[in-house]
């Protein structure tokens, strides 16, 4: 049974999502799914020609908003988290052991309470990895200071449950702050400076009750909304620009279809980035397109207009890709790329001025 996995990072809250997929039925999970990165991971699921069938959340996250209930509304998929984490609106409430099953393969839910009463930890059913949430960091833990935390129950919950997993199972945080990935059940339960080796129970409540740290930034944000399965997110600023019918890419930027464009051309700035001799080349050109080759759009860009959306139009749609970008960092807020550049324009028959058959 071959799978497929990602781990996915956002920068904001450091924190790490995970899609697993079962590329024989193409069903997929995603954990810890973040809000403002839904167009992102729904973008990875649609190019990677698979169907999210649930997302899960290892506890209810004080850091971010769930995108759980806006993956749901976009994909269909069902939204699972602990039955004890208090949350309303999810369509599994998982209990210890329970199972949640993706095509041929399955995580099972772990009950490792401690950093919230709701924690759960999600071992594959090989237990060649297992996704720890913020019970278990590489060398570290989630604190135990608020939201029903208890360093007691913690160090239950990592002694005698996430490290008995096998010695190579490896362990994918809900968050690292330095950049560290993974690590492994023997290696934290080695060197984990707060519970590895022989540290007591005693010793790491000790070292937990003098941590120091502020509460997270967005929690009274947070919690709220992800006792609801995330409902109380902004979802309409999550759908992304509204000028037109726009498709995200997961290498970050907006697409939009040529037949839109054609349809629409007087409302948008077509901006085409090739150079002079493409512009009037073999292919042509869209009619009322700007010519601004791509190393001169940073020089030339404030003749366009801010207020009014722009297309950016190249031949296969890799270079206007980057002027989208580019343009999107210089301030341009309403900016797609289209779709297949002027290669796919032409395939579609649609008007195009001094081409040459």
């Amino acid at each position: 049974m071959i799978r497929l996995f990602r781990q996915l990072f956002d920068p904001t809250s450091s924190t790490y999502s995970y899609l697993l997929a079962d590329r024989s039925t193409g069903q997929a999970i995603l954990i810890d799914p973040v809000f403002e990165q839904a167009s992102r991971d729904a973008a990875l699921v649609r190019e990677l020609g698979l169907r999210l069938v649930a997302t899960l959340d290892t506890h209810v996250h004080a850091d971010h908003v769930t995108a759980a209930s806006l993956l749901k509304q976009r994909l269909g998929s069902r939204i699972a988290i602990s039955a004890a984490s208090g949350a309303q609106g999810a369509d599994i409430a998982l209990a210890d052991g329970d199972r949640v099953a993706f095509g041929a393969r399955h995580v099972t839910a772990l009950a490792t309470p401690g950093h919230t009463d709701g924690c759960m930890s999600f071992v594959l059913d090989d237990e060649s990895m297992a996704f720890t949430g913020d019970a278990l960091l590489i060398r570290g833990c989630g604190r135990t200071d608020f939201q029903q935390g208890s360093a007691h129950k913690l160090y239950a919950s990592i002694k005698t449950r996430i490290f008995t997993l096998p010695d190579d199972c490896l362990l994918w945080p809900g968050h690292d702050y330095g950049g560290l990935t993974s690590t492994s059940v023997a290696e934290e339960r080695v060197h984990n400076p707060r519970l590895g080796g022989n540290i007591s129970e005693t010793d790491f409540a000790g070292y937990m009750s003098h941590l120091g740290l502020p509460h997270p930034r967005k929690i009274d944000v947070a919690v709220p909304a992800n006792l609801v399965c995330g409902l109380a997110g902004d979802e309409a600023a999550a759908e992304g620009p509204g000028w037109a019918p726009l498709t995200f890419r997961f290498a970050g930027f907006w697409e939009i279809e040529p037949a839109w464009v054609e349809e629409h051309g007087a409302e948008v700035q077509i901006v085409d980035v090739r150079e002079a001799d493409e512009f009037a080349g073999p292919l042509g050109h869209i009619a009322g397109a700007r010519l601004l080759p791509l190393g001169e759009l940073e020089r030339r860009a404030a003749e366009l207009a801010q207020d009014r959306p722009v297309v950016t139009v190249c031949r296969a749609g890799a270079r206007s890709a980057q002027a989208a970008s580019i343009l999107r960092k210089m301030g341009f807020e309403k900016v797609a790329n289209l779709a297949g550049g002027m290669l796919r324009w032409r395939a579609q028959n649609l008007a195009t001025q001094g081409a040459r058959d």
